[in-house]
């Protein structure tokens, strides 16, 4: 008479519990992580939005230089233009980059408003400009800037800027 012995396999693995423990371990670390995550995305965006108002205050000093007769651009169509299409004209300047002709960029939408025109031998001369920076999420802040360089903001994220940056 044969005797089964049975022998158990040893298994090899995770049972089930252990997995669902790593998962909740992850999903904990992720939970206190994304906030920080979050913060980090709003940091990066506002820090771009103030960099790509310095620029456009570049483009628009760059421009006022090119076309003294002109003043100041007071559009996103003046200051760009396709590079290699044809020369810089007044109506496309090709001072900026063609990724911001649309006025949005990080999270922001750029506008013009306050442009302050005078007719000088039947040529209009834009003397003075403000460019705002509105979030397009709420949360972050607003900036503006004008033709003298400084950029405000408004921690409310509207186009009340009365908060100097430092």
């Amino acid at each position: 008479m044969k005797i089964a012995v049975s022998q158990r396999k040893k298994e090899s693995g995770f049972n089930l519990t252990e997995l669902l423990v790593v998962i909740a371990v992850i999903l904990v670390i992720m939970t206190i992580g994304l906030p920080a995550l979050q913060q980090n995305t709003k940091h990066a965006n506002e820090t771009s939005a103030i960099s790509l108002l310095r620029d456009l205050n570049y483009y628009e000093a760059a421009y006022n230089a090119a076309y003294p007769t002109h003043g100041f651009a007071c559009s996103f169509k003046a200051l760009g233009g396709t590079p290699g299409v044809g020369a810089p004209t007044v109506e496309a300047a090709q001072l900026m980059p063609e990724d911001l002709s649309t006025g949005k960029k990080s999270g922001y939408t750029f506008s013009f408003s306050d442009c302050k025109k005078t007719t000088i031998n039947d040529r209009d001369q834009y003397s003075s400009y403000q460019i705002t920076a509105m979030p397009d999420k709420a949360g972050y802040r607003g900036f503006c800037s004008d033709e003298g360089g400084h950029i405000r903001f408004d921690p409310k994220g509207g186009s009340n800027c009365t908060e100097l940056l430092r």
